[in-house]
This record gives C-alpha cells, sequence and structure tokens, in this order.
C-alpha cells in the first residue's frame, strides 16, 4: 500500500466571524491510499488556533504516518495520539479503501437517498444587518434549530437579535442555540446566561474559555441555561482523563468535532461516558471540506441521535469538491444523482 499527503486550501465565499477572529482561509490536509488499483481517500481536518494539534511538526508527523502507511491503522492511530485529526483522516482512508466506493463508507437510508440528517443552521458573526439577513434566510429556507455565534458584538444587541426571533417565533417554531466560544469571563458569565435564559435557548456553547475546569463546574451548577462543552474536550486524549472531566464538570451536553478529538473511536469513547452520565451529545463538522463532511455526516446518521446536527458548514467555500451532499428544508441530504469530484 502507498500513501501520500496532500495540502489544500479552502476558500470562504465571505469572511465568517467567531469570537476568536474572523475565518477567510481553512487550510486542510488528505492522506490518499493507493493499493491494487483501489483508492482510499481521509481528511486531516486541521484549525489553526483551535486544534490540539496545530503545531509546527504537523507535517513532519504526516509525512512520517505515510511512509510508514505499513504499519496499519491500529498502530497508527495510537502513534497519533496527539494529532486527533490525522487520527481522523487515517480511519477515514482505511474505511474508503476497504469499500466498494471510496466515498461511502457508510451505507444506510441516508447514502441511498431516502432519508436525511437534522441540522441546524449556522448564524456567524457580523453586524447587526448582516445577522438579521442570515436570521432571515435560514428561517425563510426551513430551518427549525438555528445556532447563533455570539461574543464578538455588543451583548445587548446580541440579546436584542434573540428577542426579535422569540417575538416572531416560539421555542416550539424554533430551536435556538447559541455558541460563546469562550467570550464570557467567569466573573460575568452566569449573569449573562440568566439575561439569555429570558429566551427559552436549548443550550449554550462553552460560554467561557476551555480550561477553566472549576469555573466550568460551577457555572454548569449553577446555570439558568443548559451548557454544552465544545473547545473543553479538545486536547483531552486518554479515556481516564476524558471521564475525570466529565465527572469534574458534569455539563448539561457535549459537542462532538471528531476531527478534533480523534474521529469516530474519538468522538465514541465520549459518547460512551456522555451516556453514563445521562448527558446529551450532538456531532459537529469542523469546516472541513465536502470529503469530511460526508464522512462526519455518514457517521453520524448511524448514531440514530434525533438531535439537530452541526453539519451544514459544506456551502462555506468557494472552492469545496462538487459532491451529493446537499442542504435542504434545515436537512442534510445526499443526493445520489449528483457526482463526486474530488481533484487536488
Amino acid at each position: 500500500m502507498k500513501a501520500t499527503y496532500h495540502k489544500y486550501t479552502l476558500n470562504f465565499k465571505r469572511p465568517s466571524g467567531t469570537s476568536r477572529g474572523v475565518l477567510n482561509t481553512k487550510e486542510t490536509w488528505f492522506i490518499v491510499l493507493e493499493s491494487q488499483g483501489e483508492l482510499g481517500i481521509g481528511e486531516c481536518g486541521i484549525l489553526r488556533g483551535l486544534s490540539a494539534d496545530d503545531r509546527p511538526d504537523y507535517e513532519e508527523q504526516l509525512k512520517w504516518t505515510c511512509n510508514n502507511i505499513h504499519l496499519g491503522l491500529k498502530a497508527l492511530y495510537l502513534e497519533n495520539i496527539e494529532f486527533p485529526s490525522i487520527q481522523f483522516g487515517l480511519e477515514m482512508a482505511f474505511k474508503s479503501i476497504e469499500a466498494d466506493n471510496p466515498f461511502e463508507l457508510f451505507s444506510s437510508k441516508f447514502t441511498q437517498g431516502s432519508d436525511a440528517i437534522n441540522i441546524n443552521g449556522l448564524i456567524w458573526m457580523g453586524d447587526e444587518l448582516f445577522m438579521k439577513s442570515q436570521i432571515k434566510e435560514k428561517i425563510e429556507t426551513g430551518f427549525s434549530c438555528i445556532k447563533m455565534k455570539i461574543g464578538a458584538i455588543d451583548f445587548q444587541t446580541e440579546l436584542d437579535l434573540l428577542k426579535s426571533i422569540r417575538n416572531e417565533f416560539t421555542s416550539d417554531d424554533i430551536e435556538l442555540r447559541v455558541d460563546a466560544n469562550g467570550a464570557f469571563s467567569p466573573s460575568e458569565a452566569l449573569e449573562k446566561l440568566k439575561r439569555l435564559s429570558d429566551f427559552n435557548l436549548h443550550s449554550i456553547e462553552q460560554p467561557i474559555k476551555q480550561g477553566q475546569i472549576i469555573e466550568m463546574a460551577q457555572l454548569c451548577e449553577s446555570t439558568p441555561l443548559p451548557i454544552a462543552l465544545d473547545e473543553e474536550l479538545i486536547g483531552v486524549f486518554n479515556v481516564t482523563n476524558k471521564a475525570k472531566l466529565i465527572q469534574t464538570i458534569n455539563p448539561q451536553f457535549i459537542i462532538l468535532k471528531p476531527s478534533f478529538i480523534g474521529g469516530w473511536k474519538g468522538s465514541q469513547e465520549w459518547i460512551d461516558l456522555a451516556k453514563k452520565h445521562n448527558i446529551g451529545w450532538w456531532i459537529t463538522s469542523a469546516l472541513e471540506s465536502n470529503v469530511g463532511l460526508n464522512a462526519i455526516a455518514q457517521w453520524t446518521y448511524t448514531l440514530n441521535n434525533d438531535m439537530a446536527q452541526g453539519l451544514g458548514t459544506g456551502s462555506l467555500f468557494t472552492n469545496n469538491f462538487d459532491s451529493p451532499l446537499q442542504v435542504k428544508s434545515g436537512t442534510l441530504q445526499y443526493k445520489n444523482n449528483l457526482e463526486w469530484n474530488f481533484k487536488i
């Protein structure tokens, strides 16, 4: 078996804002396996400034992994314990080369086109007018769950935006989630959560920055609004530490980005812990191309989680790969009449 790696830069259609800054491009890497005429494709979805494996030796590790592909998936997964995006790329590539179709990794009603995945509509940060236009567009196109990024503009403006939605739509009409990306300080977080709770929100993601374990535990204990851990899970590599984190913080939800936490295997470890402690969970992508999004979506469907998943990011880029994935009426669908066009 031969393995090669390739860098690819995704370009955003328009700058996408979070509380950590504005994104114009997104770097990603592909592992391509070749054996006896068969092809396997895996995406290593790294996000600079956030991924645990955003390290100077990242490409060197990718090169070593490809040069040692003969070791097999199990050994290479362990060798990449501190490189979760490479772990996921390997899982994907090996699953892809074993499949009849390199892009159909988990055959199901989803890949057959007879069922869809309920997803949230993502509202990026920007000025009030831009955010309002996004909200209007998501509602008009059939989303019943909206996730709004907050924490970068004036808090009162954000509250007013949420109020304007609730003036038109009840929580039975539209499920509202907010994502602070760690924007609140521990001293102000509880008061802000109280104000946000006036709008019957489903949850808030990562209200304070990751790594403040005691403060987050206290917040989860006293919050009037369900808290979902997201960035908090990044960089926690073994099951013992995962269990300790869950038991200490005891959040209401956890959010799983396979590219950030060791792929399907790493995500399943978190899911098993969440179920054990009666904690809710859902899956979300991390700005991968359609290749990574496809792998996450197909696996997610097999988990039978009815909550809205965070899988609608494929249309953000000008140079994404043509694929059968389509967002329609608040769902992610797999259209078998559409072809893949993967060229790197």
